[in-house]
Protein backbone atom coordinates (compact mmCIF):
# COMPACT_ATOMS: atom_id res chain seq x y z
CA UNK A 1 0.00 0.00 0.00
CA UNK A 2 2.95 2.29 1.50
CA UNK A 3 4.36 1.67 -2.30
CA UNK A 4 1.17 2.37 -4.27
CA UNK A 5 0.91 5.65 -2.40
CA UNK A 6 4.51 7.22 -3.60
CA UNK A 7 3.85 6.12 -6.79
CA UNK A 8 0.67 7.95 -6.57
CA UNK A 9 2.60 11.35 -5.01
CA UNK A 10 5.08 11.07 -7.57
CA UNK A 11 2.61 11.04 -10.26
CA UNK A 12 0.45 13.50 -8.01
CA UNK A 13 3.68 15.88 -8.35
CA UNK A 14 4.34 15.76 -12.02
CA UNK A 15 0.27 15.94 -12.90
CA UNK A 16 -0.14 19.30 -10.13
CA UNK A 17 3.62 20.59 -11.91
CA UNK A 18 2.10 20.34 -15.37
CA UNK A 19 -1.28 21.98 -14.07
CA UNK A 20 0.09 24.92 -12.23
CA UNK A 21 2.28 25.88 -15.27
CA UNK A 22 -0.68 25.32 -17.89
CA UNK A 23 -2.75 27.50 -15.75
CA UNK A 24 0.08 30.40 -15.24
CA UNK A 25 1.30 30.28 -18.75
CA UNK A 26 -1.91 28.99 -21.22
CA UNK A 27 -4.37 30.62 -19.01
CA UNK A 28 -2.79 33.90 -17.92
CA UNK A 29 -4.33 32.68 -13.77
CA UNK A 30 -1.03 33.71 -11.71
CA UNK A 31 -3.14 32.88 -8.91
CA UNK A 32 -4.72 30.10 -9.38
CA UNK A 33 -1.53 28.17 -10.07
CA UNK A 34 0.27 29.40 -7.25
CA UNK A 35 -2.71 27.32 -5.68
CA UNK A 36 -2.01 24.58 -7.31
CA UNK A 37 2.14 24.60 -7.14
CA UNK A 38 1.32 25.51 -2.95
CA UNK A 39 -0.93 22.23 -2.79
CA UNK A 40 2.27 20.32 -4.07
CA UNK A 41 3.77 19.66 -0.50
CA UNK A 42 0.34 18.43 0.91
CA UNK A 43 0.98 15.07 -1.06
CA UNK A 44 4.18 14.41 0.78
CA UNK A 45 1.98 15.05 4.56
CA UNK A 46 -0.14 12.41 2.89
CA UNK A 47 2.43 10.33 2.75
CA UNK A 48 3.85 11.08 5.56
CA UNK A 49 0.84 10.58 8.02
CA UNK A 50 -0.38 7.70 5.92
CA UNK A 51 2.95 6.05 6.64
CA UNK A 52 2.92 7.16 10.85
CA UNK A 53 -0.83 5.51 10.65
CA UNK A 54 0.46 1.94 9.17
CA UNK A 55 3.20 2.42 11.64
CA UNK A 56 0.81 2.81 14.44
CA UNK A 57 -1.38 0.05 13.51
CA UNK A 58 0.94 -2.67 14.12
CA UNK A 59 2.68 -2.57 10.75
CA UNK A 60 5.85 -4.36 10.49
CA UNK A 61 8.66 -1.61 9.34
CA UNK A 62 9.82 -2.58 6.12
CA UNK A 63 11.47 -1.84 2.97
CA UNK A 64 8.29 0.47 2.41
CA UNK A 65 8.58 2.65 5.13
CA UNK A 66 12.13 3.32 4.65
CA UNK A 67 11.27 3.97 0.84
CA UNK A 68 8.48 7.12 2.00
CA UNK A 69 11.26 8.78 3.99
CA UNK A 70 13.31 8.68 1.03
CA UNK A 71 10.77 10.06 -0.91
CA UNK A 72 9.46 12.87 1.16
CA UNK A 73 13.41 13.76 1.75
CA UNK A 74 14.05 14.09 -1.95
CA UNK A 75 11.02 16.09 -2.65
CA UNK A 76 11.99 18.24 0.62
CA UNK A 77 15.54 18.95 -0.73
CA UNK A 78 15.14 18.85 -4.81
CA UNK A 79 11.09 19.81 -4.80
CA UNK A 80 11.06 23.71 -5.40
CA UNK A 81 14.67 23.62 -7.26
CA UNK A 82 12.28 21.23 -9.70
CA UNK A 83 10.07 23.20 -10.10
CA UNK A 84 11.76 26.63 -10.35
CA UNK A 85 13.65 25.42 -13.19
CA UNK A 86 10.87 24.02 -15.21
CA UNK A 87 9.06 27.44 -14.13
CA UNK A 88 11.75 29.06 -16.04
CA UNK A 89 11.57 26.35 -19.01
CA UNK A 90 7.92 27.44 -19.72
CA UNK A 91 7.88 30.47 -18.79
CA UNK A 92 10.59 29.94 -22.17
CA UNK A 93 8.04 28.56 -24.33
CA UNK A 94 4.85 29.43 -23.75
CA UNK A 95 5.03 33.11 -22.20
CA UNK A 96 8.12 33.98 -24.55
CA UNK A 97 10.38 35.11 -21.69
CA UNK A 98 14.24 34.45 -22.41
CA UNK A 99 15.63 30.95 -21.93
CA UNK A 100 16.39 30.01 -18.60
CA UNK A 101 20.25 30.02 -17.91
CA UNK A 102 22.01 26.66 -17.82
CA UNK A 103 24.16 25.64 -15.50
CA UNK A 104 27.61 26.10 -15.65
CA UNK A 105 29.72 23.48 -17.92
CA UNK A 106 33.37 24.64 -17.32
CA UNK A 107 35.80 25.32 -14.31
CA UNK A 108 35.19 26.34 -11.10
CA UNK A 109 31.81 27.41 -11.56
CA UNK A 110 30.70 24.24 -12.47
CA UNK A 111 32.32 23.01 -9.54
CA UNK A 112 30.58 25.70 -7.44
CA UNK A 113 27.39 24.52 -9.09
CA UNK A 114 28.25 20.86 -8.27
CA UNK A 115 28.82 21.86 -4.71
CA UNK A 116 25.05 23.27 -4.17
CA UNK A 117 23.73 20.22 -5.71
CA UNK A 118 25.58 18.09 -3.23
CA UNK A 119 24.28 20.47 0.13
CA UNK A 120 20.74 19.50 -1.82
CA UNK A 121 21.31 15.72 -1.06
CA UNK A 122 22.86 16.27 1.86
CA UNK A 123 19.50 17.91 3.28
CA UNK A 124 17.73 15.38 1.50
CA UNK A 125 19.35 12.43 3.40
CA UNK A 126 19.51 14.64 6.76
CA UNK A 127 15.16 15.00 6.49
CA UNK A 128 15.21 11.19 5.61
CA UNK A 129 17.52 10.23 8.46
CA UNK A 130 15.14 12.41 10.74
CA UNK A 131 12.26 10.78 9.74
CA UNK A 132 13.25 7.06 9.85
CA UNK A 133 14.84 8.15 13.29
CA UNK A 134 11.63 9.07 14.81
CA UNK A 135 10.25 6.34 13.12
CA UNK A 136 12.32 3.67 14.97
CA UNK A 137 11.77 5.99 18.20
CA UNK A 138 7.87 5.66 17.00
CA UNK A 139 7.83 2.12 16.96
CA UNK A 140 9.80 1.45 20.16
CA UNK A 141 11.46 -2.20 20.71
CA UNK A 142 9.93 -3.60 17.45
CA UNK A 143 12.33 -4.77 14.26
CA UNK A 144 13.50 -0.93 13.07
CA UNK A 145 16.66 -3.26 11.21
CA UNK A 146 15.12 -2.30 7.79
CA UNK A 147 14.48 1.44 9.06
CA UNK A 148 18.14 1.62 10.29
CA UNK A 149 19.45 0.05 7.07
CA UNK A 150 17.42 2.79 4.65
CA UNK A 151 19.75 5.35 7.16
CA UNK A 152 22.56 3.80 6.15
CA UNK A 153 20.86 4.19 2.27
CA UNK A 154 20.47 7.92 2.57
CA UNK A 155 24.06 8.46 4.20
CA UNK A 156 25.61 6.78 1.80
CA UNK A 157 23.87 8.66 -1.33
CA UNK A 158 24.98 11.51 0.53
CA UNK A 159 28.64 10.33 0.62
CA UNK A 160 28.97 9.31 -3.05
CA UNK A 161 27.63 12.53 -4.46
CA UNK A 162 29.55 14.39 -2.47
CA UNK A 163 32.64 12.74 -4.03
CA UNK A 164 31.17 13.11 -7.04
CA UNK A 165 30.55 16.86 -6.40
CA UNK A 166 34.23 16.88 -5.56
CA UNK A 167 35.88 15.40 -8.71
CA UNK A 168 34.64 18.97 -10.19
CA UNK A 169 36.94 20.39 -7.82
CA UNK A 170 39.69 18.33 -7.70
CA UNK A 171 39.49 18.25 -11.68
CA UNK A 172 37.62 21.14 -12.96
CA UNK A 173 36.54 20.71 -16.60
CA UNK A 174 38.43 23.08 -19.03
CA UNK A 175 36.82 25.15 -21.28
CA UNK A 176 36.87 24.70 -25.22
CA UNK A 177 40.33 26.09 -26.23
CA UNK A 178 40.12 28.48 -29.23
CA UNK A 179 43.16 27.68 -31.48
CA UNK A 180 45.45 30.40 -33.34
CA UNK A 181 43.80 30.62 -36.65
CA UNK A 182 40.35 31.35 -34.66
CA UNK A 183 41.35 33.40 -32.21
CA UNK A 184 42.80 35.81 -34.71
CA UNK A 185 39.49 36.01 -37.24
CA UNK A 186 38.12 36.73 -34.02
CA UNK A 187 40.11 39.86 -33.02
CA UNK A 188 39.71 40.73 -36.95
CA UNK A 189 35.59 40.90 -36.56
Amino acid sequence: MIVALIIACEVGFWVMLAAGLAVRYLLKRRRTSVALLLCEPLLEVVLFVVTAIDLKNGAEPSWEHGLAALYIGFTVAYGHYTIRRLDGYAAHRLAGAPPPAKPPRYGMARAGHEGKIWLRTVLAAAVACALLQAAIWYVGDGNTESLRAFQWVALRAAVIHGLIALTYLIWPKKGPTVGPERSRTLTKL
